[in-house]
């Protein structure tokens, strides 16, 4: 994440990132738990009108070196695709896998439900896997209990998976159990009640929205028998969970067999049943069916990495209506990363390959030969396609109910902007899943430039975007488009317009949202660039109304555009956000050649106007305790816990007296806007500085602190941990330090130094900090 320094945990904080067995978990109930405040909670995506409900799903489910393997002080490997994602599931080989927080927040902003993982392997996992059954049972045999006969079911474990996922604000869990059941038949029948139990307590205490995934491993005779397919020696599994994950080893008919198996089901099975007393029923249909695709290729048909298309076209989400269940994505980093000259930069262009295709449309991808397949005839998949060619992308929860914003962010960068201004110290990189943003869906990988203002003959401008790191207005980067328009002699090419599209988004009929967006350009020779931000219908027969745009010039080259939009044709709710760019050539039979680089958008329910009194986010306070480990005489080793709070602030009341009012006057002595999204912003990450005195911070500026980190590494939101690592060097012999928190709102809003909140620290005061 963007800390200053090197050599950071990965892991800091106080919340156990994962559990090796049930003993652990249930120790770590022993002590009162708190709900994390920094995760955003689950938005469902707003459905897109046109789009069938019988398309299939993708989830994505990540085993990335074994898990938890992101370091805050370097680049390592992210995932980008969300709008092609249903759900995902972060993987791991503890007993009980919990999502960190970054990868929570970042499913979370793109409408993703994210699932912790629960496995049970190998023999020694057996105890365990009885427990799981009977709760918290003191001198467990698990011989006695499997020759008893019925299985006693307990609620213990149940409930302690679905509170953790609550505390933490994950949707739900796979169960991977790949050992067989000591107790057999009898075991595997309470396993299955169980589910039903788990369902109730995902449901009660997470949402309805909660899901519980099976993997295609245990049977119903208990043993470890891969099926590869939905039939009748899963059967059970899979009605008492809420979807089904197959294993990999299944030939090219087996998709086809498992559907028509799914079809021969009786309908009042699949309609499911009532998992808790505020929930409905939850239908099955194929698409609750997800079929594995490893794409480590490990006895998979086609044999995984770019040739996984040729298993994903027999499974056939778009017309036969199952679903993928892609396995080990991350095999495009560690597959390459040995390779001479790897980079980061050919990971990105390789990653992008297997999912959105070539830089360019007309370049051919060429596949390695698939291994032989040894259990039937080969078939003929045709040439490579890329994962996003089998699904629709889907936009992200309405900006009504979860504000939208980007800084155009992979999750890694080199540099930290703040409005603008890189804080970060030179040629220091840095993974952060929590600052990971949508890239604009609709100009990445490959802008689509249309014509504006009248139809033109002549070729579109030729346009390309990539990252820009080395620049930003807030965050690691700036999305950097690059257009070229060839020459042309015609009469009225002086002056001409493109559309741009940048980002789709769901919306609400006649809902007033706002859109700002902040940019900076340069021209080639000989060109003018005009640039307007605008909303367009992504329907032929929509309607949006947008009102003027205004135009606010930012620090360090860097420009604002925002403007209020509504749409106002029923059953529309589609919309693009874009770009007019209106170029002006001093002779327009050359190219004219312009740059746009995006460094933020943001979108959200627009500010009521007076006589509303709107509220202003700010940080109320802040405390620092120190680690008891600092030296003496020296802040060179300080370390400790910053926490703070936040608070809005009302605009001053107009002088309106309040007494000798009629009391039948109907109207209001002030109006208050009533959502809860605009009366309490939230904010997406806070940045941290430090500045030093020699014995006092009475004198101190905060514009020339020094940054040394954001949050967002542990998922407590009003929470930094200040390691030694973090600190700027010459420290020595000072006494005095003050520490700053700096907000940042979800609509990108850097909070101003007179809303923000500091604390100071003198190392010859033993005592308790003082605080403001």
């Amino acid at each position: 994440m963007p800390l200053r320094g090197v050599g950071h945990s990965g892991l800091v904080g106080d919340e156990a990132p994962y559990f090796d067995s049930l003993a652990d978990l249930d120790m770590w109930f022993t002590q009162p738990r708190r709900k994390l405040t920094g995760v955003l909670p689950y938005q469902p995506r707003p459905r897109i009108e046109g789009q069938s409900n019988d398309r299939g799903k993708l989830l994505v489910c990540h085993d990335y070196k074994g898990g938890y393997t992101e370091s805050p002080s370097g680049q390592c490997y992210t995932f980008n695709f969300w709008s092609l994602c249903d759900t995902f599931v972060y993987f791991s080989h503890h007993r009980v896998t919990i999502p960190p927080s970054g990868w929570t927040n970042a499913a979370h902003k793109q409408g993703v439900k994210i699932l912790g993982t629960l496995i049970l392997e190998h023999s020694e996992s057996n105890s365990d896997g009885m427990k799981l059954i009977l709760g918290n049972v003191p001198n467990l045999s698990i011989g006695s209990i499997a020759q008893a006969g019925s299985i006693p079911l307990s609620r213990h474990y149940a409930s302690c998976l679905a509170e953790i996922a609550f505390q933490r604000g994950f949707d739900g869990y796979l169960l991977n159990f790949e050992s067989s059941l000591p107790g057999g038949s009898e075991q595997a029948r309470a396993l299955a009640a169980w589910f039903v139990l788990l369902r109730a307590e995902l449901h009660t205490k997470v949402g309805p929205h909660s899901d519980v995934v099976w993997y295609d491993s245990v049977t119903i005779s208990g043993q470890l028998k891969y099926q590869n397919r939905l039939n009748h020696y899963n059967l059970p599994f899979f009605i008492a969970s809420d979807a089904f994950f197959t294993n990999y080893f299944w030939s090219p008919h087996y998709p086809s067999i498992g559907a028509s198996y799914f079809l021969n089901i009786d309908p009042i099975l699949l309609s499911g049943s009532h998992v808790s007393d505020n929930s409905s029923p939850r239908v099955k249909t194929l698409g609750s069916v997800f079929v594995g695709v490893d794409v480590w290729g490990r006895h998979q048909y086609g044999g995984g990495g770019l040739n996984s298309y040729r298993a994903i076209t027999h499974i056939d989400p778009q017309s036969l209506g199952l679903s993928v269940a892609l396995f080990g994505p991350g095999w495009t980093w560690e597959s390459e990363q040995d390779k001479p000259g790897w980079s980061w930069e050919q990971w990105w262009q390789f990653e992008r390959q297997l999912w959105i295709g070539p830089s360019r449309p007309d370049e051919v991808v060429h596949v390695p030969e698939p291994p032989k397949w040894p259990y039937g005839p080969e078939q003929n998949e045709g040439p490579f396609k890329p994962i996003h060619a089998f699904f629709a992308h889907a936009p992200p929860p309405d900006p009504l109910k979860l504000s939208f914003y980007t800084c155009f962010s992979p999750g890694v960068g080199r540099a930290w902007f703040v409005n603008g201004a890189n804080v970060l110290e030179a040629n220091q990189v840095w993974t952060d899943i929590d600052k990971q943003c949508s890239i604009g869906n609709l100009v990445w990988p490959r802008p689509l430039l249309h014509w504006e203002g009248g139809e033109l003959t002549e070729d579109l401008p030729l346009a390309s975007t990539g990252f820009d790191m080395t620049d930003g207005w807030n965050g690691g980067n700036s999305l950097k488009l690059s257009v070229i328009c060839g020459g042309s002699p015609s009469q009225d090419a002086f002056f001409r317009c493109v559309w741009i599209p940048v980002q789709s988004l769901t919306v609400t009929l006649q809902e007033s949202y706002e859109v700002c967006v902040v940019y900076k350009t340069s021209t080639g020779e000989g060109c003018d660039l005009d640039l307007a931000v605008n909303v367009k219908s992504l329907s032929a027969e929509g309607s949006v109304s947008v009102e003027p745009a205004i135009l606010t010039d930012l620090q360090h080259g860097w420009s604002q555009q925002t403007l209020n939009f509504t749409v106002t044709s029923p059953g529309l709710t589609s919309v693009a956000v874009g770009l007019i760019a209106g170029f002006i050539a001093e002779d327009p039979t050359f190219p004219c050649t312009f740059t746009i680089f995006l460094g933020q958008l943001a979108v959200y329910p627009s500010p009521l106007l007076p006589p509303v009194s709107f509220a202003l986010p700010s940080v109320s306070w802040a405390s620092f305790t120190p680690s008891s480990a600092i030296s003496a005489d020296s802040l060179g080793n300080l370390a400790g816990v910053l926490t703070w709070d936040t608070a809005i602030s009302l605009p001053p009341m107009n002088q309106i007296p309040l007494e000798g009012r009629d009391p039948e006057d109907p109207r209001p002595a002030w109006i208050l806007d009533n959502s809860q999204i605009a009366l309490f912003p939230s904010f997406i990450h806070f940045n941290i500085y430090i500045a030093v005195g020699p014995d006092s911070t009475d004198v101190l500026d905060p514009s020339l602190a020094i940054f040394i980190g954001t949050t967002g590494l542990d998922g407590r939101g009003n929470r930094f941990y200040v390691e030694p690592q973090c600190l700027p060097e010459g420290l020595e012999g000072k006494k005095a330090a003050r520490f700053y928190v700096q907000g940042v709102s979800n609509r990108g809003e850097v909070l101003p130094w007179d809303r923000c909140a500091h604390v100071d620290y003198k190392m010859c005061e033993p005592t308790a900090p003082q605080a403001r």
